[in-house]
């Protein structure tokens, strides 16, 4: 029951949120904070058992099929920059600072708090990003590093913690253990990727196909962890080897996976982010010592060392690159200051951070306790819920303050209009070559509406350049779907009463309207 209630409400508070100019995740964690003190609701605890291997693989894997294999490799520079070195450089820095500042924490105790709060989360980034209309490259290194960065941290906490638990470790190790997890999971990517989309093209049922497609991310993560590699690389790999060939795979799966997909990153989107807010009774409750005014001092320090950490970080990698290399000088136009700043700011903290820092065991080496385990469990969480709230809600109007250059949409539908005529002539063409085929031969109306079909797909585009009704304010794209629409809404109204009149059945009905359905979506997309 308390799950059921746990995504009904997020679902509901996610819907509402989209009425809002607030974007959902911030509405969804200050949701969560209020309701986590009414009376009667159940106490949420993360469990990293849960998060980890359920909830990250399919938020990864839709994240990353949605994403461009081919834009993620224009910019794999600044993306390995972001993803790699600045988790590691925010873990040592952030890991310092945090020893300076509390006289009571260890050093490894402080690197595991560095590792923690490092990585940027990648549902977050996504969410605020598509929501805020961030130019496309920065959008794309930000998904990008959004994607890879969680392999880092969860390497280098673990390296911290062994740290941290006497364990013992070591320099020489640490690397030895990014290594094969950096390797191991792009290695176990590279090998599940191929016979996963062979089988996605040989199922003919779209059903199998979408049940293979949920099964994905968690299949991957969990042969990756399983050799003690990167469950994270692992997906990321599988997903954007299957997201750039999906064209490969029949329509109908298409259809279904989209409205699958979409589904699935929406309940659990909204999960996560309310989860956060929940978070905040079970933190405070094990605070103990660090109660008071030192615990909100530590906080807000922090906070502005995360920030200011990763602002020295992506300056000198943005500009240095260009200094030392005059080949890159050349290839690439020289960035502003502006592009920076917003990735910059955009480095918003989410669950993986708070699920991670659950997973710090409770004792040491010798039985002990994790001294400092409470204090890096709340500093975790004011970090995750102060660059949500400060930094995802003043980045729409730093964005719009800044002026930062939008998507060329003239541009883009220009490019549409010519790629769509190139198809619509090949298209043309073999139509032509199959009705000279005496096995092809159709009545004059079915051919004229093949071509009729195909010359509006290719119209379409171009009309979106065109004037607009003067009296509607709608494109003639625009006109026509909404005719094709109400012509289909009459039809689909006559099967009804004829189904109420005992005319037809309902399972008539029923493959009536999926037929009308279709037509409605072909209508739509011809208009698109």
């Amino acid at each position: 029951m308390p799950l059921l209630l746990l995504i009904a409400g997020s679902a509901a508070v996610a819907g509402a949120a989209r009425r809002t100019p607030v974007p959902a995740p911030l509405l969804l964690v200050a949701a969560g904070l209020v309701v986590s003190y009414v009376p009667g609701v159940p106490e949420y605890t993360l469990d990293p058992h849960i998060v980890l291997p359920l909830l990250l693989p399919p938020l990864l894997y839709t994240a990353a099929t949605d994403s461009s294999y081919l834009d993620l490799r224009a910019q794999l520079r600044p993306v390995a920059l972001l993803s790699v070195g600045y988790v590691l450089f925010a873990t040592l820095a952030v890991g310092w600072a945090a020893y300076v500042l509390v006289p009571d924490l260890s050093l490894t105790a402080a690197l595991v708090l560095g590792a923690v709060v490092a990585p940027p989360d990648a549902v977050a980034a996504t969410a605020v990003a598509r929501r805020v209309g961030l130019p496309s490259r920065v959008t794309t290194i930000l998904q990008g590093e959004s994607l890879v960065n969680d392999a880092t941290a969860i390497t280098a906490y673990k390296v911290a913690l062994a740290a941290a638990v006497g364990e013992g470790a070591t320099w020489a190790g640490g690397i030895g253990e990014f290594l094969l997890a950096a390797l191991g999971g792009i290695g176990v990517g590279l090998v599940l990727m191929v016979p996963i989309h062979w089988m996605r093209t040989r199922l003919n049922e779209a059903l199998l196909q979408n049940s293979l497609s949920l099964l994905t991310p968690f299949f991957a993560y969990a042969v990756a962890e399983q050799v003690h590699a990167s469950g994270v690389l692992a997906v990321v790999v599988v997903a954007l080897y299957l997201g750039h060939r999906n064209w490969e795979v029949d329509f109908a799966t298409r259809l279904q996976e989209e409205a699958v997909w979409k589904m699935v990153a929406f309940i659990l989107e909204s999960a996560v982010f309310a989860l956060i807010g929940l978070q905040l009774p079970v933190i405070l409750k094990g605070l103990g010592a660090y109660e008071g005014a030192s615990a909100v001092w530590y906080a807000v320090a922090l906070f502005g060392i995360v920030v200011l950490t990763r602002f020295a970080w992506v300056y000198p990698a943005t500009f240095l690159p260009r200094l030392l290399s005059a080949r890159i000088r050349e290839r690439e136009a020289n960035p502003t200051w502006k592009g920076p700043f917003i990735i910059s700011w955009a480095g918003m903290r989410g669950v993986v951070s708070l699920a991670i820092a659950f997973s710090i065991p409770l004792t040491v080496e010798g039985g002990e306790d994790f001294a400092g385990r409470d204090l890096i469990l709340f500093l975790t969480f004011t970090t995750v819920i102060g660059t949500l709230v400060v930094q995802g809600l003043s980045l729409p109007p730093l964005i719009r303050l800044l002026k930062l250059p939008a998507r060329d949409q003239q541009a883009e539908t220009l490019a549409e209009a010519n790629a769509q005529a190139q198809a619509s002539r090949a298209a043309e063409q073999r139509l032509e070559e199959l009705l000279s085929d005496e096995r092809n031969t159709l009545p004059p109306p079915l051919a004229v509406r093949l071509r009729a079909v195909l010359e509006r797909r290719r119209n379409a585009v171009w009309e979106r350049l065109g004037q607009v009704n003067t009296v509607t304010g709608e494109t003639a794209d625009d006109t026509y779907r909404r005719l094709s629409r109400e012509m289909i809404g009459a039809e689909r109204a006559v099967f009804v009463k004829l189904r109420n009149g005992r005319y037809i059945d309902d399972e008539m009905l029923r493959t009536l309207l999926r037929r009308l359905d279709l037509e409605e979506a072909a209508a739509f997309r011809e208009a698109t």
